[in-house]
C-alpha cells in the first residue's frame, strides 16, 4: 500500500516579469511528496527549487497549475491558513527573547493555553537538545544553536509539512554535517513531512528519502539517493551528483531491448538500450570513478590507457588515465584500505575493468 500524499504539485508554472520580459522560473512541474517523508529539492542556483518551496508555503501564487496539501487545493490560500511552516536561511529569531520564549511565541499567537504552550516548549527543547540553554537570549548563542531554536519554533505548532530553505548554508562544515544527522533524526521522531531545499549534493544524499533534481525550472529526475547516484537518467543529473566519467560508445547491434555497445577500445558489451536507440547510434555511458578497477596492462580489461596524474586524498587515491587512441581522460578512484602504497605512478600503462552494471546509458 502506497503512503498517503502530503503535498502535490500538478503542472505548476511560475512566470515573473512583465509581458515581453518574462522569466519562467517553473515550467510545468509535477511532483508528489508523501507523508512522513524527507524530500529534497536539489539543484543549482536559479533552477526553481526555492520558487517551488515558496509556492507550497503560499508566499507566491502559481501562474498555472495546482498546489494540493493532503488532497486540498491551497493555491488560493494565504500562508497562515496552510498547515505548513518554514525555516529560512536567516533564522529570523527575536534577539531580545530567550530560547524558550522564541519557541513559545508562535503558540501564544495561536491562542494556545499556557499549560499546553509550556508542555510543547519543554518537548521541543528536548527534541533539539537545548534544555540547558532555555533561559539564554538567542543573541547569546551560536549559529548552530540558533538553527536548532528556529527548527523548534517551526515544529512547535505541529505543522503537517515543514519547509526548509537551505537552513544549513551559514554553518561551518563540521557543524553542517552534525546538523544533517540531527535534522534527519528530528524528522523521524516527529513524523512530519520535511521538504528541504539545497544545492549541496552530499547534503541531499545524506538526509533524503527521495530527491528531485531540478534544472532550468524543470524536474529532471526523482528517486532515492541510491537511484539518483547509481542510475542517473540524463547527463545533467549524472554530472551534478558526484563525480562521473562520460564515455561515448556505439550501438552495433540490438535484439529486443538488449544492445551490443562498442567501447572506444573496440571491446563490445551487452547493455539494455531504450526503444528509440537504433543500430549505429552513439550513446553516452556514465561511470562513477569508484566503480572502475585498475588492472595490469596485459590483463583483460574494457579500456586501456596511461596514467597521467595521481592524487592522494588520504581515504582514497584518484588516478587520471588517458585512454589509448583518444584524447579522453577517465578518473578512477581506489580506496586506501591498507594504507597508501606508491605502486602505480604517472606514466604507467594500466587496464580499466568496469562491471557492466556500473555503466549507465544516458538519455541525452
Amino acid at each position: 500500500m502506497s503512503a498517503a500524499v502530503a503535498v502535490e504539485a500538478k503542472n505548476v508554472s511560475k512566470i515573473f516579469g512583465a509581458p515581453g520580459a518574462e522569466v519562467r522560473a517553473l515550467d510545468n512541474v509535477s511532483v508528489t511528496i508523501r507523508q512522513n517523508e524527507f524530500f529534497t529539492l536539489l539543484g543549482p542556483s536559479g533552477c526553481g527549487k526555492t520558487t517551488l518551496l515558496r509556492l507550497i508555503a503560499g508566499f507566491e501564487m502559481p501562474s498555472d497549475g495546482s498546489i494540493l496539501l493532503e488532497g486540498e487545493e491551497v493555491a488560493h490560500l494565504p500562508p497562515y491558513k496552510r498547515h505548513v511552516n518554514t525555516v529560512f536561511q536567516s533564522y529570523a529569531l527575536f534577539p531580545h527573547m530567550t530560547v524558550a520564549q522564541n519557541i513559545a511565541f508562535g503558540l501564544e499567537m495561536l491562542g494556545k493555553p499556557k499549560a499546553e504552550v509550556q508542555q510543547t516548549v519543554t518537548a521541543m527543547l528536548k527534541l533539539v537538545r537545548m534544555e540547558e540553554l532555555k533561559d539564554r537570549r538567542t543573541s547569546q548563542i551560536s549559529g548552530g544553536q540558533q538553527q536548532r531554536v528556529a527548527l523548534a519554533r517551526a515544529l512547535a505548532p505541529k505543522p503537517k509539512v515543514l519547509l526548509l530553505d537551505e537552513p544549513l548554508s551559514a554553518l561551518d562544515l563540521k557543524l553542517r554535517k552534525e546538523m544533517q544527522i540531527e535534522l534527519k533524526r528530528m524528522q523521524m521522531e516527529t513524523g512530519i513531512t520535511f521538504i528541504f531545499v539545497t544545492h549541496d549534493q552530499e547534503e541531499a544524499l545524506t538526509m533524503s528519502d527521495r530527491i528531485a533534481v531540478m534544472s532550468k525550472g524543470k524536474i529532471l529526475q526523482i528517486g532515492s539517493p541510491a537511484e539518483i547516484y547509481e542510475h542517473p537518467t540524463v547527463r545533467f543529473v549524472a554530472d551534478f551528483i558526484g563525480e562521473t566519467n562520460f564515455i561515448e560508445a556505439e550501438v552495433t547491434q540490438r535484439i529486443a531491448n538488449e544492445g551490443q555497445i562498442k567501447l572506444p577500445s573496440g571491446i563490445v558489451i551487452s547493455h539494455p538500450v531504450a526503444e528509440n536507440v537504433g543500430v549505429g547510434a552513439t550513446v553516452t555511458l556514465a561511470i562513477r570513478p569508484e566503480r572502475i578497477d585498475l588492472v595490469r596492462p596485459d590483463a583483460e580489461a574494457h579500456l586501456k590507457g596511461k596514467i597521467s596524474n595521481v592524487v592522494y586524498f588520504g581515504t582514497d587515491t584518484t588516478f587520471h588515465v588517458e585512454i589509448d587512441g583518444t584524447s579522453k581522460h577517465v578518473t578512477a578512484r581506489v580506496q586506501n584500505r591498507r594504507g597508501h602504497q606508491e605502486v602505480l605512478k604517472a606514466g604507467d600503462a594500466v587496464g580499466l575493468r568496469i562491471a557492466p552494471e556500473a555503466m549507465q546509458i544516458l538519455k541525452d
